[in-house]
């Protein structure tokens, strides 16, 4: 299908674009690589009178550190993240992730920002931001605040964002030097959705894992954030005993949709066998 009508901005600066948006009516919408809202607009599964593009500003680009904490620009694309240095060294798991959304021409003009930002349960990276704890900055009308990613996703795209708040970085704490990590993602082909994917980022103490985060992508209408399963491998050295425990707490919050990827018990099973898969692999490299 073909998209209505709508007019189309291209802002030169953060204040511009925030300024369109609060001027718009209430259908306007930003659109940043595009791969989430032009095939809804196709579909006519939204209909916005109004695109602000945020391709030309520069601001809302690149990755530096302030402290010991990450800032990733919204603008910044999959293919820059998985480049990136200063991503290589302090958050990793980023680039797993990044290698497996889509295909090569997806990762060039598809961007961080739009993928944590419209609340597709589908997404890689909003899970991925809740097991590192990440915060999204929002700039609107009144400034910028920040929200927890983990208080992020409502339903399926609706998140905490209010009318006029456009999202325009995210921070995330560098994990400790030794940490482990892993993203585990079942998918049917190439730039597919997850059939059910795992994140784990723990740190080991001791020969146990002391701590660790556990998260959820595309079982549910939200990214899930799988506490009781990261509880069971606390203070274990990841015996089989635990490792089941594990997997058995994500299946057991998982609510997977029927789908072209499988039944919902089919995806509910495979939550925990990439809940496992990750956890057994983050723990080999916070040991080496």
């Amino acid at each position: 299908m073909i998209p209505g009508t709508f007019d189309y901005h291209r802002p030169r600066g953060l204040a511009e674009a925030v300024a369109l948006l609060a001027s718009l009516d209430e259908d306007a919408r930003v659109i940043a690589g595009g791969h989430s809202l032009i095939p809804m607009m196709k579909l006519r599964l939204a209909a916005p009178t109004h695109l602000i593009d945020l391709a030309g500003i520069g601001e809302l680009k690149g990755v530096k550190m302030d402290g010991d904490t990450l800032v990733i620009g919204a603008m910044t694309t999959q293919h820059e993240l998985i480049l990136d240095a200063l991503i290589a060294a302090h958050a990793p798991i980023l680039i797993e992730a990044a290698v497996l959304i889509a295909d090569p021409q997806v990762r060039y003009m598809g961007t961080i920002g739009g993928n944590v930002a419209n609340g597709d349960p589908g997404n890689d990276m909003p899970a991925l931001m809740m097991a590192l704890d990440g915060q999204y900055v929002l700039t609107g009308p009144k400034g910028a605040r920040a929200v927890a990613a983990r208080a992020f996703y409502k339903g399926p795209y609706d998140t905490a964002a209010q009318p006029g708040e456009i999202l325009t970085a995210i921070r995330v704490k560098a994990p400790p030097a030794g940490h482990g990590y892993a993203y585990e993602k079942l998918k049917r082909k190439v730039g597919d959705y997850a059939t059910a994917a795992a994140a784990v980022v723990l740190t080991v103490s001791g020969g146990k894992i002391a701590t660790c985060a556990i998260t959820l992508t595309n079982v549910a209408d939200t990214p899930l954030d799988a506490t009781q399963a990261a509880a069971a491998v606390i203070g274990t050295a990841l015996d089989k005993g635990s490792l089941a425990k594990a997997a058995a707490a994500a299946e057991a919050i998982a609510s997977p949709a029927v789908d072209g990827r499988g039944s919902a018990q089919y995806r509910k099973k495979m939550s925990g066998v990439m809940t496992a898969r990750a956890l057994a692999r983050a723990f080999a490299r916070a040991q080496s």
